[in-house]
């Protein structure tokens, strides 16, 4: 989430035409399309944020901006030369880092939230303890992972959430 995405479509010589066609997971379709006889593009129903990244007919490499959960989806690129037409496909997964908390609920226990990530985080303690993490989805397909501390720890408490966006760690004494 955030960053910027290229899907490289390789050129071929001669290239008659080139169409990128974009089916996000939630939303309608949008296409991309280059037409090398005109010397022309077209664009039917997408966002601002996904366009050439190169002129098309040097390079039909696509470019997201600022991707968010809505870019998750099909791209395909469909390459035309005379020789056949060739097709290059792509499912693009948005990750989203969750958000850490550690508080101590009512009884003095550590808790440990990562909120609100895609997909869901690991959540471990650097001490041994039986808890089992509980999993609450999201009506925008974000996972939080709460985690209770239920051994005994004078000194404090480290969580440590794992996640493919990174690793992140607090400890608390309760």
């Amino acid at each position: 989430v955030g960053n910027s995405s290229v899907l490289i479509c390789s050129p071929k010589p001669n290239t008659t035409m080139v169409t990128w066609k974009i089916s996000p997971k939630v939303g309608g379709h949008c296409s991309l399309g280059y037409r090398a006889d005109q010397n022309k593009t077209d664009r039917t129903n997408c966002s601002d944020s996904i366009n050439w990244k190169f002129r098309p007919d040097r390079d039909p490499t696509l470019e997201i901006r600022q991707v968010g959960r809505a870019h998750e989806g099909s791209y395909t690129c469909e390459v035309v030369v005379a020789d056949g037409n060739f097709h290059t496909s792509y499912y693009l997964t948005v990750l989203v880092p969750p958000r850490l908390t550690l508080s101590c609920d009512d009884q003095g226990n550590p808790v440990c939230e990562a909120v609100a990530g895609k997909p869901a985080a690991q959540i471990s303690w650097v001490l041994e303890n039986n808890s089992t993490p509980k999993e609450e989805e999201h009506d925008n397909g974000t996972v939080t992972v709460l985690s209770k501390f239920t051994g005994y720890s004078t000194n404090g408490t480290t969580c440590t959430v794992s996640h493919p966006t990174g690793k992140w760690s607090k400890s608390i004494a309760c």
